[in-house]
């Protein structure tokens, strides 16, 4: 536990100065990047991932994945705008547009704890059905004619001057941390990804456990999905494409491991505000966006190099 723990904190600093680093690199190379606008803007980037994100941590310190998260994203946009655009009242279209994120993590959880599929295979087939039925409700066409002047109230109202994605971000932050220090949930997660077998024999019920995270995932998805809906204006079924692997990405970065058993949602934003900073930072150098897709793989790889090198200089030490 003390070389978990030790683990956890080296690796939050190190990425701490990584991000401190990369927006020093980028305030050099562009004027824009300290502007309060753009620093605003990367905060509302970074929120969609972040509420994503800090659910995605705890399911896979109990060492499973969600890969459908972008498409549950998509869906549940979509079906919050369409509703919207059939007169539902524009909070009970964003209620039951995160309703169907929750739905969707229930479907996983179905599958890799009743069904016993493995949750890379399972998520990958509930994500590929997720894009297919959002594009099929649409008839891949974006939803834009008769929404409510209201629903962008969620993605780029401002309560004084912050704006409202950013407080949804800072009061999930705040509900996971809460989670994975002080409740059972969190306590439970990590006894299940680091030993499953021991957690059982611990009387730790570990399907009702994972059931339960994979349902959360899935209603934080569904938020994130309302979220991006509200701040485009309108229900894009393109949308959430590679937002599994932005979210994985922070994860890791955030010091959660691959072996489950350990991480952390404050590592995690952090790890977020990387992914974000270097995406936003490329864009005002006009990087197009193949050249970014190959700058986030390679942060990917250095993520998971930097999680099993800290590891093994802290055992030799």
């Amino acid at each position: 536990m003390q070389i978990k723990i030790k683990t956890l904190t080296l690796q939050k600093l190190v990425i701490l100065g990584i991000l401190i680093c990369i927006a020093i690199v980028f305030s050099f190379s562009t004027r824009n990047f300290f502007s309060q606008k753009n620093l605003l803007n990367v905060g509302k980037q970074v929120s969609f991932v972040v509420v994503t994100g800090a659910a995605v941590t705890l399911l896979m310190v109990s060492r499973h994945l969600d890969l459908s998260v972008g498409s549950t994203v998509a869906l549940s946009g979509v079906i919050s705008a369409m509703l919207a655009q059939g007169g539902v009242p524009t909070g009970y279209a964003f209620l039951l547009g995160t309703f169907i994120g929750l739905l969707v993590g229930a479907i996983n959880a179905v599958l890799v704890v009743k069904l016993k599929i493995t949750p890379l295979i399972a998520t990958l087939g509930t994500m590929y059905m997720g894009r297919g039925i959002t594009f099929i409700i649409t008839d891949a066409k974006t939803i834009r004619e008769g929404l409510p002047d209201n629903f962008t109230m969620l993605g780029r109202e401002t309560l004084g001057p912050v704006p409202i994605p950013l407080i949804i971000m800072i009061i999930v932050i705040i509900i996971f941390i809460i989670l994975e220090r002080k409740t059972l949930l969190g306590k439970y997660s990590i006894a299940i990804g680091g030993n499953r077998t021991a957690a059982v024999l611990s009387g730790i019920n570990a399907d009702s456990v994972v059931m339960l995270l994979y349902m959360i995932v899935g209603l934080f998805a569904g938020l994130s999905g309302v979220m991006q809906a509200s701040r485009l204006g309108v229900g894009e079924p393109n949308v959430g494409f590679g937002f599994e692997f932005d979210v994985i990405i922070a994860v890791i970065l955030g010091g959660t491991s691959l072996a489950g058993g350990e991480g952390s949602v404050l590592g995690t934003l952090i790890g977020a505000f990387i992914v974000a900073v270097i995406g936003n930072g490329l864009n005002l150098l006009n990087v197009l966006s193949f050249y970014q897709s190959v700058v986030k793989g390679i942060v990917l790889v250095f993520a998971v190099l930097l999680d099993r090198k800290l590891k093994e200089w802290i055992k030799r030490r």
